[in-house]
């Protein structure tokens, strides 16, 4: 092929790309999820199979599989191969590569990043073909995974977040009659040691091509090491893989302690619950006794036969007027009161974020120290708004106001007091003194500011729980999920309005 044939052909993958019906192709398959769900929920497991084969063989599917790992926040990062799709013509023909005959997957990247206790987590990068052949895979596999999943599990699932796993466990505690012991559960390196062998038996997904993103092996100073147990963190259906191989442990309470407990005229209420994000949870119970010697046993028994087991460090049974820390939040229970706050460490990590951005930029422009506390401020106060965290935010704003000021006075030691205040907080919309950096002047001639975040301008607002059994992937739902979008974006009194009025038309809480 000479040049002129050559960039004649990639700017036809170019226009080819661009002129994909997105729309179409997203119809076409969530058409097909919600007919593996239907198959899934009347266990008509063949079915299910000719299913995802005809998924992962559709032109839509593999379309959007290239969209999602090329549209994401790792597009730009390679594996192995060095390669990343950036271009259109480069992305329409990787649709062609996703083909399950002869594939063969290379080996992860392998790197680490800090976490919160100091310790590195291992991070494994596929290369963008095995991202793309994990994500075609993953969106005939999800559906399954939304069916049979534990109601109150809420980690890497659509739908579902932290404010809804904080949300369940305020439910459980805030009553007068609930539980006052809590088993604080950890898996020990749960994606680094899930069973292969428990996976490919029980995962409803094509053996095949999972056992060979499993038997990979990664790739770490230019070494090449095996893997012969756990899913690697930084696949995109890891996550979902973790997720199948623990759903189950909250059936096996129940079927262990609800049996006969709750009927008429039976006294033993044990009052165990279970609430799970990713591979942390917590089990409830009416006594330590309970949760040590016969909840505990059990779930070591559950992720034994996953090839997992429990931190010994941070597993341990707390009782309700002690505390104890879940998601980054604090549950206490004061005087009959249950008080959901932000952790300390949680509150430490962030305020040492925002030292560390003033220490680290002692000379960069207001505006844009503006733009990076913003950014850092946005998301954790985001995170936090839906608890009591109106004292903490006070809290917030007194350190960063001082933490500010110490970065004023080393800028201009030889400037008064009076001076930085003119010159760095200025009156800002309802606050008399705000942070702020000109941005522009109207043309009436009034100045527009970059201003500070304050965390006690944030309102607090009781988050809107997702119901246990509501399912994306399901057609019935659709419009539970459709109000929910409205009703999360209102003022709570217009949701409970909104609420209260489709009851009545409806009949259904």
């Amino acid at each position: 092929m000479n040049l002129e044939q050559s960039t004649c052909a990639s700017s036809d993958a170019a226009s080819a790309w661009d002129q994909l019906d997105w729309p179409a192709h997203e119809r076409r398959v969530r058409r097909l999820q919600a007919r593996i769900v239907e198959a899934t929920r009347a266990k008509r497991w063949g079915k299910v199979k000719a299913l995802q084969r005809l998924l992962t063989h559709s032109f839509s599917g593999k379309a959007l599989a290239v969209k999602r790992v090329t549209g994401n926040k790792g597009k730009d990062t390679p594996g192995v191969d060095g390669a990343t799709w950036q271009k259109p013509e480069t992305r329409y023909r990787a649709i062609g590569s996703l083909r399950r005959r002869g594939y063969r997957p290379q080996p992860l990247r392998r790197v680490h990043i800090p976490k919160a206790n100091g310790k590195l987590r291992p991070l494994g990068i596929p290369t963008m073909r095995d991202r793309a052949m994990q994500a075609l895979y993953l969106l005939a596999l999800e559906p399954v995974a939304e069916t049979l999943a534990d109601p109150n599990s809420y980690g890497f699932r659509a739908e579902r977040s932290t404010a809804d796993a904080i949300e369940q466990c305020f439910k459980l505690l805030s009553r007068k009659t609930a539980p006052e012991w809590v088993l604080e559960g950890d898996i020990q390196g749960c994606f680094d040691h899930i069973s292969h062998g428990w996976m490919l038996t029980h995962i409803p997904t094509d053996t095949e091509v999972l056992g060979k993103w499993l038997r990979a092996g990664f790739v770490e100073n230019r070494r090449l090491f095996p893997t012969e147990a756990g899913t690697p963190q930084g696949g995109i259906i890891s996550p979902t893989l973790a997720n199948m191989t623990l759903d189950g442990l909250e059936r096996a309470l129940g079927e262990r302690f609800f049996r006969t407990g709750f009927r008429r005229g039976e006294h033993y209420n044990p009052k165990v619950s279970l609430v799970r994000y990713a591979d942390d949870f917590i089990i409830t119970g009416c006594s330590r006794e309970l949760l040590e010697n016969e909840v505990r046993p059990l779930v070591e028994r559950f992720l034994n036969e996953r090839g997992l087991r429990l931190s010994p460090e941070k597993t341990k049974v707390t009782h309700i007027s002690e505390g104890f820390d879940f998601l980054g939040q604090n549950l206490r229970k004061r005087g009959g009161k249950l008080f959901v706050r932000p952790s300390k460490k949680n509150l430490h990590g962030f305020l040492e974020k925002i030292r560390a951005i003033l220490r680290d930029n002692p000379s960069i422009a207001q505006a844009e120290l503006i733009w990076y506390l913003n950014r850092v401020l946005r998301g954790w106060l985001g995170y936090h708004r839906h608890i009591t965290a109106t004292a903490t935010f006070r809290k917030v704003d007194l350190v960063i106001w001082h933490r500010l000021w110490r970065w004023v006075r080393r800028r201009h030691p030889n400037k008064s007091a009076d001076w930085m205040y003119r010159r760095y907080w200025h009156p800002v919309g309802g606050r008399k003194w705000t942070f702020a950096a000109e941005r522009e002047r109207t043309p009436e001639g009034q100045p527009s500011w970059w201003s500070l975040i304050y965390a006690t301008d944030v309102r607090i607002r009781r988050h809107l729980k997702i119901k246990a059994d509501a399912n994306p992937f399901d057609p019935r739902w659709r419009a539970y999920f459709e109000e929910r979008a409205i009703l999360k974006r209102v003022d709570p009194k217009i949701a409970r309005f909104l609420r209260a009025k489709s009851v009545v038309k409806t009949g259904v809480a």
